[in-house]
């Protein structure tokens, strides 16, 4: 009579199965370990997956600019050099939750235009999105205020009024905001404006949520510019101040040849003759 195992070898052979040989029997404990060592990679694999995901997420989310990264960044004169390694050792103290939970944090750029403050602010941003999955949100601060003022139409039809309550209250939640072109061509911001976002700072404030402001103004122009309730709102928080007096980054525009002649009578609109 056969045995039970040389019933199973039949089986497998009639299932075109390879017969196991007494060499390959393994017993239970080291089966069950294989079986959990590749489980557990199979689960660290779908966590790395799940995490690129949300990363990506949250990078489309910003609207940073893909381009601003430390990589990409070119440390040619003091200024940039400074501001490269504040911003470094304020993205390592993220790795504190001591330092994290303290309070709510704001970097101030200032400067000329073309020095690297957006680039700069942006690098900051996407290493903090890689490392800590922060969410980020990069915005214009006179697109908010645009914004902000259309709400106010109240024969508009494209439901201004709830597309910047959504967006406002974004701007409370989300844990790193950068406000860019702050008081650009601006003296002095109307009351309103000073107001709204002196409240949003605060809002902030007390919710713990990170700032990076920046702008083109000396910080006595800009504290002018705010008014006194909003800069006042900006002294409460823990804040790092760092100047660009470097070159402009920036390229100049080449004018072609034919641009360069003059002898030639030019059109100008409106003129009376």
């Amino acid at each position: 009579m056969d045995s039970f195992k040389d019933k199973l070898n039949s089986l497998a052979r009639t299932l075109g199965k390879a017969v196991p040989n007494e060499s390959e029997y393994i017993d239970y404990k080291t089966l069950r370990k294989q079986y959990e060592t590749q489980a557990n990679q199979e689960i660290a694999q779908l966590q790395q997956q799940s995490k690129k995901q949300r990363i990506e997420t949250l990078h489309g989310r910003s609207d940073l600019n893909p381009r601003w990264t430390f990589a990409n960044l070119i440390e040619d004169s003091d200024d940039v050099v400074e501001a490269v390694s504040i911003a470094q050792s304020f993205i390592a103290a993220h790795e504190d939750k001591a330092w994290r939970d303290a309070g709510s944090h704001m970097m101030i750029f200032y400067g000329d235009y073309g020095r690297g403050k957006s680039h700069i602010a942006g690098a900051i941003a996407h290493q903090l999105i890689d490392q800590y999955e922060v969410t980020v949100l990069y915005r214009q601060l006179s697109t908010l205020l645009e914004m902000r003022h259309s709400a106010y139409d109240f024969g508009s039809q494209d439901n201004a009024g709830q597309k910047f309550r959504a967006a406002h209250q974004e701007l409370l939640d989300v844990d790193m905001l950068i406000l860019d072109e702050v008081c650009v061509n601006e003296t002095v911001l109307k009351k309103n404006s000073q107001s709204w976002l002196g409240n949003l700072l605060r809002q902030r404030l007390v919710n713990k949520k990170n700032c990076i402001l920046i702008t083109n103004h000396n910080l006595g122009d800009l504290e002018q510019a705010l008014g006194r309730y909003c800069f006042e709102s900006i002294k409460e928080y823990d804040t790092y101040k760092v100047r660009f007096s470097g070159p402009s980054r920036r390229k100049g525009l080449t004018l072609d040849e034919e641009d360069q002649v003059t002898s030639a009578p030019r059109y100008q609109p409106n003129q009376v003759r």
